[in-house]
């Protein structure tokens, strides 16, 4: 068996095992467990006082635990609750006091239970002296949606917790449920520490056959296929932003391994595993950050030190961040993370200022005056010696956000890696924003826009330029580079050496909130990579694609899709540039689905 056909057989095989997993607690669950919720909690008489059951309403009945919008009167509740008591089970959703009767003692019996008394709900069950999880929506807008079944409760910003909504210890992990009892786990309770993550696998059926046809669609690189996208897993302290009354800190380093690690890399920190060897799987850290937040600023003002996602866009890295499974390419090729510093300021409950400075976008710190010897001297690079990473120079990034007193609309105008703009590994000078507003309870709209570009990139179009660069005659030369290098531009001058290489794009999401549990979104993206540096190919697309993703508890989602993709101007598919295969299609269409099970 080869390492690729090892590699899909055993990915099957989890996929074999998470689908069992899912099937098993969708139809067991309840009746395995002792004290589990059943189908519906009655009285002692037999009359039904409270209705638990998979959808959101029975009738004239709502279960608030499934319906974020249930809105359920004090006395039935109190009566459900006193069935409950009468029956002798236990329901950690009206009795939060007996969860670890129900969940037991030991550490793994606890875990699965825990994903038992989810199963079907869309909350986990609520500790009622816990603090409030928002700022008093009297000063403070509100948390526009809900997740489950979107991706986020606020519309995303970058470069910082949201301020007014974050508290410590407030992730949902299985987990840290499973060791709260333990000394380890009751030490990181009192610390404010968290540790949790996710795995996420899926595949692929497309029109593609070449390894790597995909791209420029992503996060689906390699057609036809299954694979492990992303094992993460988060150390994490989450600063308390919702107080006004002390600074207090966080931290979070988020390891990463699977497939996705090909977007993430950041040129130094091992980006060998990309660069020299084209690895199918590899690992990376893309945040490792510490975080002060200060709340007598103004709202409060949060600095975030070390390496993070750059700001700002609709989409992350990170899976369970995403409406759908795959990326639009207006994600898939901007800035990914930058090394340095950004600070947050809330200056009013509605206006949020940003400002930070960092490295470069995909730079380290360590390649910053970094030089190389220049076995080529050319126009573009003229010395015996030449810069190992030319967008490793301090890059500015600034951003202004507003948000409706409702919370219900939002802008968000950015610039980012602001520099020389030169030529660099992603050295990509970035300006644009985001934009949400929600019409109601069930939908809501997701705009994006940006003009990214680079100066000086070679010409493709002129030989001695190509020549140069087969020769060693720049910092992404095949010598140095031998795979995933930056692509030249296709400069509209044959003549010239360099130029300019620019992309506009527009991206729009449209969220329709069909359950509690599930989520339809509909994407439509116009990109044009007018020098052909991004994707490398010179060419407008427009791609279209409608995905579902359905929770079937907080801890267990999945996201089928299909997307179509068609390069205008020339054929940009079913290529790849590292095995020498130019590509030779217009048109990908490209049916996709994964897994995410949080932990």
């Amino acid at each position: 068996m080869t390492n690729r056909a090892f590699v899909l057989h055993g990915v099957f095989r989890v996929l074999l095992i998470s689908a069992a997993f899912v099937v098993g607690f969708g139809l067991e669950g309840h009746a395995q467990t002792p004290g589990s919720v059943e189908g519906r909690l009655t009285s002692t008489e037999g009359r039904i006082n409270f209705p638990f059951f998979y959808g959101s309403k029975v009738g004239d009945a709502c279960n608030p635990f499934v319906d974020y919008y249930c809105d359920v009167s004090e006395a039935t509740l109190k009566a459900a609750q006193e069935a409950a008591a009468k029956s002798g089970k236990c329901d950690p959703y009206l009795d939060y006091k007996c969860l670890d009767t129900y969940l037991g003692d030991d550490v793994a019996t606890r875990f699965f239970r825990y994903y038992q008394l989810e199963w079907g709900k869309a909350v986990a069950p609520s500790d009622p002296n816990a603090p409030p999880s928002a700022r008093d929506a009297a000063v403070w807008p509100k948390s526009p949606v809900s997740t489950p079944p979107m991706p986020f409760i606020d519309f995303p910003y970058g470069g910082s917790p949201t301020i007014g909504t974050t508290r410590p210890n407030s992730v949902d992990s299985p987990f840290m449920v499973a060791i709260a009892n333990t000394g380890v786990g009751k030490w990181l309770q009192d610390q404010h520490i968290q540790i949790y993550g996710w795995i996420n696998a899926g595949g692929n059926f497309s029109n593609n056959t070449v390894r790597g046809g995909n791209s420029p669609a992503a996060y689906d690189y390699n057609p036809n296929t299954v694979q492990l996208d992303q094992a993460v897993i988060y150390f994490e302290r989450l600063p308390d932003t919702v107080q006004k009354d002390h600074i207090d800190w966080g931290f979070r380093l988020a390891p990463i391994f699977g497939e996705n690690y090909r977007y993430t890399t950041a040129y130094g920190l091992w980006s060998n595993q990309l660069l020299n060897q084209n690895k199918n799987y590899g690992y990376d850290m893309p945040m490792a950050y510490g975080e002060v937040f200060i709340p007598q600023l103004a709202e409060g003002l949060l600095i975030r030190f070390g390496r993070y996602i750059s700001i700002p866009d609709i989409e992350a890295q990170l899976a369970p961040n995403n409406y759908m499974y795959t990326h639009s390419m207006t994600y898939t090729f901007d800035n990914y993370t930058n090394t340095g510093i950004q600070t947050t300021l809330a200056l009013t409950k509605n206006w949020m200022l940003q400002l930070g400075v960092s490295v470069g976008t995909e730079a380290m710190p360590w390649h910053y005056g970094a030089k190389i010897a220049n076995p080529f001297p050319n126009p573009l690079y003229p010395n015996s010696t030449m810069p190992k990473d030319p967008g490793a120079v301090p890059s500015l990034a600034a951003g202004v956000r507003w948000t409706s007193d409702s919370g219900n609309d939002g802008i968000y105008v950015v610039a980012d890696g602001i520099n020389g703009g030169q030529w660099g590994y992603n050295n990509l000078q970035w300006y644009g924003l985001t934009a949400y507003h929600k019409f109601n309870d069930q939908w809501h709209i997701s705009f994006e826009t940006y003009n990214l570009h680079q100066n000086n990139v070679l010409n493709g179009n002129n030989p001695a330029a190509v020549a140069a660069f087969a020769a060693g005659g720049t910092p992404f030369s095949p010598q140095i580079m031998p795979f995933n290098s930056p692509f030249f531009a296709q400069c509209s001058n044959a003549i010239v050496f360099s130029c300019k290489a620019e992309v506009q794009t527009y991206l729009m999401y449209l969220n329709y909130k069909a359950s509690p549990l599930d989520n339809i979104s509909y994407r439509l993206e116009f990109f044009d990579d007018k020098q052909g540096q991004r994707t490398g190919i010179k060419t407008r697309y427009f791609e279209t694609g409608i995905g579902w993703q359905h929770w079937f508890s907080p801890q267990i989602e999945i996201r089928p899709e299909v997307s179509y993709y068609r390069a205008l101007d020339a054929a940009a598919f079913n290529g790849n540039a590292n095995l020498g295969i130019a590509p030779n299609k217009k048109d990908a269409l490209i049916g996709s689905a994964d897994i995410i099970i949080h932990f």
